[in-house]
């Protein structure tokens, strides 16, 4: 039997195909295994009968919204209604091994945050993991410390350091990569647990071009929250650089002169830097804020 206080988070949407199975090994496992629980199913106003599937749980806590808001919204009402200590989240298609959540929740006996890593016999299809593993490495450059999934949605946390930074989850699909990043930058313990994903039961809500470009967007804007001199720091060595090449070019190779246009670069270049600069100052004080609250 588990020592741990767990508050077990599944965001669902339209999931009537998997939501009753889920369920059944979910509610099974968690009675044998864990002697303080409790399960949560957010129900985004589903158009289907996922609602009434999860009601025939008695066990099984069932928050719903109005209208659609989105997975992170979800994910977000979830963690607000979790009294436990730690809270995990997990998808309700099928594809997460309830199992996997005893080693997760070891972990957080001395983690704040631990992911569920999938490994590479996951099932998943190429493209998806290509999209994966350069969301890891862009990630990792931000943070300096190695992401080894930044999407995956199965994760646990302790309740009280997820609670701080609730208001920074988007509507959308991408709260596993503004919890990663905000879980990094405000100094708490994070790891890695190797899990393997199986396929999802029913047609993923996700699709590659229009979430991928978002996903990247958000990645983008977070990096400009939580480490902006990691973006402005190279935008501006491009200009700086480029001016001096520029001016070099101009010296050396045409008129014996420099030209305003190189001067123009330079000082771009430097007021880019300074900007970033000024922005990591303000990220630094948010930071300071949050810890405070």
């Amino acid at each position: 039997m588990v020592e741990r206080s767990v508050s077990l988070v599944l965001p669902a949407y339209n999931e009537e195909k998997a939501i009753e199975q889920s369920l059944k090994n979910i509610t099974g496992f968690m009675e044998q295994n864990f002697s303080d629980f409790e399960i949560i199913v957010v129900n985004d106003a589903s158009t289907d009968r996922t609602a009434e599937e999860v009601s025939k749980f008695n066990n099984v806590k069932l928050v719903s919204h109005p209208y659609n808001k989105g997975n992170g919204s979800a994910v977000r009402t979830g963690i607000r209604n979790a009294k436990k200590e730690f809270v995990v989240m997990m998808d309700a298609d099928g594809q997460h091994d309830i199992a996997d959540i005893v080693k997760i929740t070891e972990l957080l006996g001395i983690y704040d945050c631990v992911v569920g890593a999938r490994t590479e016999s996951s099932d998943s299809s190429f493209h998806r993991n290509a999209a994966n593993k350069f969301y890891n490495w862009l990630a990792t450059y931000v943070t300096n410390i190695r992401i080894e999934d930044l999407t995956s949605g199965y994760r646990g946390f302790r309740t009280s350091v997820i609670k701080k930074f609730l208001y920074m989850f988007p509507n959308g699909f991408s709260y596993p990569t503004t919890s990663t990043l905000a879980i990094i930058k405000a100094g708490y313990n994070i790891k890695y647990c190797p899990i393997h994903a199986k396929k999802r039961i029913g047609k993923s809500k996700i699709k590659l071009l229009r979430d991928g470009f978002r996903f990247l967007l958000i990645i983008i804007k977070i990096a400009m929250l939580f480490s902006p001199l990691k973006v402005f720091l190279p935008v501006s060595l491009v200009f700086f650089f480029g001016g001096l090449a520029h001016m070099a070019y101009k010296i050396f190779w045409i008129s014996g002169r420099y030209s305003q246009f190189s001067i123009f670069l330079i000082s771009v270049g430097v007021i880019i830097f300074l900007i970033g600069l000024l922005s990591e100052q303000i990220s630094t004080l948010r930071y300071d804020k949050v810890e405070e609250d």
